[in-house]
């Protein structure tokens, strides 16, 4: 095939990548379909941009989507490659050889300096997709609010401060942009039980952050929003 083409392991099935966009999933009007009940719907986009191409992960599940073996939410894809959408392999053929930058060069940006309650507000954010339940989305602002008992509004500028320190641009699903590279970067995990989720401890913090060993949920004794009412 001269074209640059996704072919489905489980069938040998060789399909063309569109000019533009393939879209992948389980759904009847996906350009590759996959028959595997660890595929969302719409599951995954692979976008062509001259000689190269990159995939979209579009779900936040605990499947997801891998490039050898590695969770990505987005990804810059070689002649080659194997791409796991859930359970169902795939691998890229007929995209341009060249010489690209080494691993190390290609790693993702150095995780930004994140408060304590941002990484609360992040592993709020992602608990419902770490959860044993799949094909689920992040949690809403006004969930992460009630989780964190603060006010909506709280929680809504530290989305805003989130998405400027991860670079998500405006548009749609923002929240999910933001949960795919939180989780595709390791920033949150399950912690001791399944279902709950905590951030990862060696998260980079600023010199001033609160004191170690406090959990999502606990009350911060620094933020006002979660200061109890004086009568």
């Amino acid at each position: 095939m001269d074209t640059p083409y996704i072919r489905i392991e489980e069938s040998g099935e060789l399909v063309p990548l569109a000019d533009e966009v393939t879209t992948i999933g389980r759904g009847q009007a996906v350009d590759v379909r996959l028959d595997d009940p660890s595929v969302s719907l719409l599951h995954a986009e692979i976008f062509r941009r001259g000689p190269y191409a990159y995939v979209v992960d579009l779900g936040l599940s605990r499947n997801g989507t891998r490039v050898n073996g590695r969770p990505v939410a987005r990804r810059v894809l070689e002649d080659g490659d194997v791409v796991a959408f859930g359970a169902a392999r795939c691998r890229i053929g007929g995209l341009p050889r060249e010489d690209l930058p080494t691993e190390s060069e290609l790693r993702r940006p150095t995780v930004p300096e994140l408060t304590r309650r941002e990484l609360d507000v992040l592993a709020a954010l992602c608990r419902p997709a770490l959860s044993d339940d799949a094909f689920v989305a992040p949690a809403t602002a006004r969930e992460i609010a009630a989780d964190l008992v603060v006010t909506e509004a709280a929680v809504k500028q530290h989305l805003l401060r989130l998405y400027q320190k991860f670079r998500i641009s405006g548009g749609l699903n923002r929240r999910i942009r933001l949960a795919n590279e939180v989780v595709a970067l390791g920033l949150v995990r399950p912690v001791e039980q399944p279902g709950i989720a905590g951030y990862v401890p060696e998260a980079r913090l600023p010199a001033d952050h609160e004191p170690p060993g406090r959990r999502v949920g606990d009350p911060a004794r620094t933020d006002p929003a979660r200061a109890p009412a004086r009568g």
